[in-house]
């Protein structure tokens, strides 16, 4: 009877088995690893892969599949704007010879705008090279920084044993002649009674392309592996990305329209127009999101102009959209005959999914499915909390996208098939179940003699 009962519960447990109802994966990468918070500006191949409107298809998992609490962003809330560090390159100075105010040669090759490509550090006539197992001092480039730098923040993996340890930054703008822009930082990386202090933040007073890390003691030991910059001023302008659209003409009911499909779930908030020749017309634009969909007018009646070409040529500005649109049916109408079929552009700005990094990296990005949906998570309230004790600038860590690897593909856009409730399945076996050991001992019952 054991054995019969669990052959019934087998195509229930099979059911219970998760297949990956997601199309892609993106894996993310931390920076530093211990922050807990993160941001991920979505890229344009996460739009191409997401189905739902709500983008809702979207979500992050860690090593294990499970979701994390995650939420999406729009581009205009503080919580979604550009962090003000900025990631810098970094190259390894011999140990022990890269003393504040030893003199050291830098042997350097630089691209045309200026950034480091290698470095070799030459002290009295010898070149230190393959120096990185035993660094404990760096040569940071911030060659490519136009604001001002207001500290830096240095990463480093979780130290088995106390971290402290003092360094000094110096800066030039030419790698010979060098300035003291922070004689002293501390920084610390301390462990008691499961409680962490970190202090990785270096303050500096002035401004160069070039910056040295340099230890005060000649055995201090910081296994670096990553350096910021903290901006000064305010966060980096908008930026917007842009869809050109390649449309077909199409009469109807006697009217011209030029029809354009866009392949993606792209918060759209601006259109613009253009043809290959001097043009001036009155645009409507509208669209919908299917074949059966009504036709909702975006932008317009505007007057799209171009005269001439290149630097010295004239455009008409570009227009701003009644809202976020993420349709995928598109169309372009004019008052007035046009020679050729217009390109239509369409720009947005990247959106931003913070999430917790719950449970054990490496964490990825989920997206496009047609069976799951990202679960509400309290992150605005959280992190707003941890603002309020941070400050108004804390901003989560930032993630980035590493190379898109396929999961389900398109299986995963595909409904699911209608689940069939075991529950039910399972008390109807136990009901014919339990009608088989009646009619057994029924049936044994009439076959045993009778006895007076």
């Amino acid at each position: 009877m054991k054995r019969l009962l669990w052959l019934m519960l087998l195509p229930a447990l099979a059911g219970a088995t998760q297949t990956d109802d997601y199309a892609r994966q993106w894996p993310l990468v931390l920076q530093p690893q211990d922050a807990g918070a993160y941001r991920v500006v979505l890229d344009r191949e996460i739009y191409r892969s997401a189905t739902l409107p709500s983008l809702r298809d979207i979500d992050v998992r860690n090593s294990s599949g499970i979701a994390v609490p995650a939420a999406l962003f729009s581009p205009e809330q503080p919580l979604a704007q550009a962090s003000r560090q900025h990631v810098l390159s970094w190259f390894p100075l011999p140990r022990d010879q890269a003393a504040p105010g030893r003199d050291i040669t830098l042997i350097s090759e630089r691209d045309a705008d200026g950034s480091l490509r290698r470095v070799e550090a030459r002290v009295g006539g010898s070149t230190g090279t393959g120096v990185e197992a035993a660094a404990n001092a760096w040569l940071i480039d911030a060659s490519q920084i136009d604001a001002r730098i207001k500290a830096l923040h240095l990463d480093w993996p979780a130290q088995a044993t106390a971290l402290d340890v003092a360094y000094q930054v110096e800066g030039s703008d030419n790698l010979r002649d060098w300035r003291i822009l922070q004689p002293r930082a501390q920084l610390l990386d301390l462990t008691r009674d499961g409680k962490r202090l970190q202090q990785r933040r270096i303050p500096l007073d002035g401004q160069a392309k070039y910056l040295r890390l340099s230890p005060l003691q000649a055995d201090a030991a910081l296994p670096l592996s990553g350096v910021s910059a903290e901006m000064a001023g305010p966060a980096a302008a908008e930026t917007w990305q842009w869809e050109a659209l390649h449309g077909r003409e199409v009469v109807e009911n006697g009217r011209t329209y030029y029809h354009f499909i866009l392949d993606g779930r792209f918060p759209m908030a601006r259109a613009d127009v253009t043809l290959d020749a001097n043009a001036a017309a009155e645009w409507t634009l509208e669209s919908r999101d299917a074949d059966d969909g009504q036709w909702q007018r975006r932008a317009g009646p505007w007057v799209g102009f171009q005269v001439g070409a290149g630097d010295g040529g004239e455009r008409s500005a570009e227009q701003p959209l009644a809202g976020i649109v993420r349709d995928h049916q598109w169309r372009l109408s004019s008052r007035a005959p046009v020679n050729g079929v217009p390109a239509l552009r369409l720009g947005y700005q990247p959106e931003v999914m913070v999430f917790l990094a719950q449970g054990q990296s490496p964490f990825a990005l989920v997206a496009g499915s047609a069976r799951a949906s990202r679960a509400e998570a309290p992150l605005p309230q959280l992190v707003e909390a941890i603002r309020a004790r941070r400050g108004g600038d804390w901003q989560p860590a930032t993630a980035t996208l590493g190379a898109p690897a396929e999961l389900a593909g398109a299986q995963a856009l595909q409904p699911a098939p209608p689940r069939r409730d075991w529950k039910s399945w399972l008390l109807w076996g136990l009901l014919v179940l339990g009608a088989v050991v009646v009619a057994g001992f029924a049936a044994s019952l009439l076959r045993a003699p009778k006895t007076k």
